[in-house]
């Protein structure tokens, strides 16, 4: 077992440290809570997600993902009207 780069490294597979995932679900959370409340634009939190999962997907993250990621339900944004 090696600890490199937030994972943890086995002969056969690497896994996500765990306070790494834990960080990633209160970082994720607070930018969807953000988002929701119109504070950052869709693009930043897409941006967030998009750049977890293309880190922890060099490891065996599948579960890992989805658990993280659950939660996040995406409403269409409200569109303003034109005046």
């Amino acid at each position: 077992m090696i600890p490199w780069l937030g994972f943890v490294v086995f002969p056969e597979y690497r896994l996500v440290k765990a306070r790494k995932v834990r960080f990633a679900t209160r970082r994720l959370g607070e930018r969807y809570e953000a988002y929701q409340a119109g504070t950052i634009p869709f693009a930043e939190f897409d941006a967030s997600v998009c750049g977890w999962i293309n880190h922890v997907r060099h490891a065996d993250s599948w579960g890992h993902r989805q658990h993280v990621l659950t939660p996040y339900v995406l409403k269409p944004a409200r569109r303003r009207a034109l005046t």
